[in-house]
């Protein structure tokens, strides 16, 4: 369960991020920059800051992966 509700709060900060650093101010660019650097690290090293805060609220990893 980790895993989805991570990749959809990365795809709804990324898209909100786009809709206000066309709309409001350019500078809203800077947090897509912010999840994309996040997500190519937790390539890279498998440590996901979402993933930490997602236990500390309680929400169980049902060891759920991208593959099936």
């Amino acid at each position: 369960m980790h895993t989805r509700i991570a990749h959809a709060i990365a795809g709804i900060l990324i898209l909100s991020s786009l809709f206000l650093g066309i709309k409001v101010n350019e500078n809203w660019f800077w947090l897509t920059g912010f999840v994309g650097v996040n997500l190519l690290q937790n390539a890279f090293t498998n440590w996901c800051l979402m993933y930490v805060i997602l236990h500390k609220l309680g929400i169980k990893d049902d060891g759920e992966s991208c593959t099936r």
